[in-house]
């Protein structure tokens, strides 16, 4: 299908910047990325040649986690660094949930809002998930989310993102504490604890991207999941979590994922 640029690419997005939610769209099949963005893509099947499938089995394991939440009675969500819309979006997966979706890369918010124009149960904010007080005061995430009942919060391959000196565990603490008991933070993580040498070619094929990467050890994501109670199997490989019945989940180890429960009092 040819994708009309004109309707979905905001006029001063810089088309040859590549962007981590561009990239990871590539990699996932999607059409919403630029020749810059597939030639970073390239690099990184090139050192890592089962990216799609790493790829897949972070995108699978928000699928699952998001059931898991609706089953535990969640019927709002946030959820931060949502990227380009793909299939399987939280608000397919969950359809009668609301789901305010939280993004800062241009084409991820105009393509989203696009999308979104018809659903009043979810919608987009234009917001950068490092500054928890820009995304939680928001008058749009106030008025649409209902913060005396529980909410999911999905990080969803999104920490790998935030440097070492903007304090990542600091910035999930934040949006932990405002959430109220019951909540839910369901976070993924890439590690390059098992396949060091091709995670760090990935390293390096996003240095000069809107969007460098920092892979971190199990020691190192585990922290940021403080303070909530793990459910079962608690931080491990994506494909790991709570995989489907006779399903074999796609793709090797390459990203921790897991699921906690803010406590009550």
């Amino acid at each position: 299908m040819t994708v009309n640029q004109a309707a979905w690419v905001p006029k001063d997005v810089n088309v040859d910047l590549p962007s981590a939610a561009r990239v990871y769209d590539y990699l996932l099949g999607g059409a919403h990325n630029f020749a810059a963005d597939r030639a970073v893509g390239e690099r990184v099947l090139q050192v890592l040649p089962h990216g799609r499938q790493v790829a897949i089995s972070n995108r699978s394991f928000l699928r699952r986690a998001v059931r898991c939440l609706v089953e535990q009675g969640i019927t709002q969500f946030l959820d931060l660094g949502s990227g380009i819309p793909t299939a399987g979006n939280v608000h397919e997966i969950a359809p009668s949930a609301r789901v305010l979706y939280v993004d800062h890369d241009e084409v991820a918010v105009a393509h989203s809002e696009l999308l979104l124009a018809d659903d009043p149960d979810a919608i987009m904010l234009a917001a950068d998930l490092t500054r928890p007080d820009a995304v939680l005061d928001a008058p749009v995430t106030r008025e649409f989310l209902d913060f005396d009942q529980p909410i999911g919060l999905l990080m969803v391959a999104v920490m790998h993102f935030v440097p070492d000196e903007s304090d990542p565990a600091g910035i999930v603490a934040a949006y932990r504490d405002t959430l109220p008991a019951g909540s839910f933070v369901a976070l993924s993580h890439l590690t390059a604890d098992h396949q060091p040498e091709a995670m760090d070619g990935v390293v390096e094929a996003m240095r000069n991207s809107r969007d460098p990467m920092y892979f971190r050890a199990y020691d190192d994501v585990a922290p940021m999941l403080a303070g909530l109670d793990l459910i079962d199997p608690g931080l491990v490989s994506a494909p790991s979590w709570r995989p489907d019945a006779g399903v074999r989940e796609p793709g090797p180890e390459g990203v921790y994922a897991g699921v906690g429960r803010k406590p009550f009092e």
